[in-house]
């Protein structure tokens, strides 16, 4: 098999050279199989590197509007964990405490995200979908404690 593609690479190559030799360029007709298929060959890549370089572009143009979305997301999650922290320093119940520790717990996790959501305003082309993955990593964790934190109080105590 590797001496299969290493063979291939060596025609291609040699293709390449014999076509960058003649100072005319050949009509589609009177080219040998191997230049068609170098000439398609630089065509797709040229086509996938720019095609990658669009996404990539679209991406990063999109961030401004990720970081506010996501922003938006973490301050409606701060005042619905404000509503609950109200709700439960109104208990009078042995679950207080652990209720406390489990909003403690996701406050935790809340400002792990936002840090990361301000670090992401700086970010950079090139480091932008990195930055994106990790906030999305950490959005989803605070998500899930939040939900599971709100279920619990929700069994424990009825907010």
């Amino acid at each position: 098999m590797k001496q299969t593609l290493l063979f291939s690479i060596l025609v291609i190559a040699a293709g390449l050279t014999v076509g960058c030799q003649s100072k005319v360029a050949k009509p589609d007709s009177e080219k040998t199989p191997i230049e068609k298929a170098s000439v398609k060959l630089d065509k797709v890549k040229a086509e996938t590197k720019e095609a990658a370089h669009a996404i990539k572009e679209y991406a990063y143009a999109e961030k401004a509007e990720f970081v506010d979305k996501m922003n938006s997301g973490l301050m409606e999650m701060q005042s619905e964990m404000d509503r609950l922290s109200a709700k439960v320093d109104q208990e009078n119940s042995e679950l207080k405490a652990d209720a406390q520790a489990q909003l403690e717990a996701v406050r935790e996790k809340w400002a792990q995200a936002k840090k990361q959501l301000d670090q992401a305003e700086s970010a950079t082309e090139s480091d932008w979908n990195d930055v994106k993955d990790g906030i999305n990593e950490s959005y989803n964790d605070l998500s899930d404690s939040y939900n599971a934190t709100r279920q619990w109080l929700s069994d424990k105590i009825e907010p």
